[in-house]
């Protein structure tokens, strides 16, 4: 019997391939169509199944252990009720679990109710630039203020080829890709004030979102994001001694006290160069169910009434 069940066979899932083909762990891949079966099939020897998970449930195979859910945004939830209805006890979801904050909220009293547990696949929780981040900044003695981006490119995420209800909570299922690791990094907040103004095409409810608060560990912190303007996703982190830049967010660097110029920080980061960045240590924290950085659904729960405040929904 497969340990693990990898629902998808698109190119999120082929990343998880990599991964538990390197672990060694004994899988089972459920695709839906022909096209994305075939493709993840050069790529292992584990089974590959078509037609989709509710034809395969409907076969009563072996329950796995675990499972792993890379579908589109607006089929996580759904996948996740029939999986755990199922009898699956520990699942992976790819972020954000859910398209809306309904969801996400059923999803939280299903875990309860199955006597489950429910991840979200934060990965960028755990690339390399977090762990030096967080070294620095215990060496440092703290934070003392955070100040993060979540710039989204809509010239060019427009015409993607979405349903309308994904374009409708973007914010959500896209730039809470960085806003879960800045509040990883710093804690969740405590306060919140939050601005919003504008719009941009498919997503009306705002496009330029500014706001401030403190964390549960008390550290001041304010974002900024412009979806009609130029910008990139950023985190930058406050100590006595450094600002700490992470900018991409794989990289890290630093501006040390007195001085203005950024120096790049070496960090070991081998396993995010083999692997999708994060994935590698990610799948490990979920196999051995350690929640010390995995986001649980508990976690989301309370999360997702954030995202909501900062995007106006």
């Amino acid at each position: 019997m497969s340990k693990v069940w990898l629902v998808g066979a698109g190119p999120m899932a082929q990343e998880y391939v990599k991964v538990l083909n390197d672990i060694g762990l004994d899988y089972l891949i459920i695709g839906r169509s022909e096209s994305s079966a075939n493709q993840i099939r050069s790529m292992t020897e584990s089974e590959v199944i078509e037609g989709g998970y509710e034809q395969f449930l409907s076969s009563n195979p072996n329950c796995p252990q675990f499972a792993i859910v890379c579908l589109q945004v607006h089929q996580l939830a759904d996948c996740a009720v029939a999986l755990l209805q199922y009898g699956i006890k520990n699942i992976l979801l790819e972020k954000p679990a859910g398209n809306s904050k309904d969801e996400i909220l059923v999803l939280a009293e299903l875990e309860k109710k199955y006597s489950a547990n429910l991840f979200v696949a934060y990965n960028r929780r755990f690339y390399s630039s977090v762990y030096k981040a967080k070294e620095i900044i215990e060496q440092d003695g703290g934070l003392s203020s955070c100040h993060f981006e979540f710039t989204e490119w809509w010239h060019k995420i427009k015409d993607l080829n979405k349903p309308v209800e994904v374009f409708d909570k973007w914010l959500i299922g896209n730039s809470s890709h960085v806003i879960d690791m800045a509040f990883h990094l710093i804690g969740r907040p405590k306060e919140i004030s939050c601005y919003s103004s504008g719009s941009v095409e498919h997503h009306n409810k705002s496009g330029v979102f500014v706001g401030s608060g403190i964390s549960e560990s008390k550290v001041l912190f304010s974002y900024i994001a412009d979806w009609s303007a130029p910008g990139r996703w950023s985190i930058e982190l406050l100590t006595p001694k450094h600002r700490i830049v992470l900018k991409p967010l794989e990289e890290v660097k630093v501006i040390k006290l007195g001085t203005v110029n950024e120096e790049a920080v070496v960090i070991d980061d081998a396993l995010d160069k083999q692997f999708k960045p994060g994935l590698y240590k990610q799948t490990i924290a979920f196999i051995n169910l350690d929640t010390t950085i995995l986001c649980t659904m508990k976690e989301q729960a309370k999360n997702v009434e954030t995202y909501y405040k900062i995007a106006n929904y």
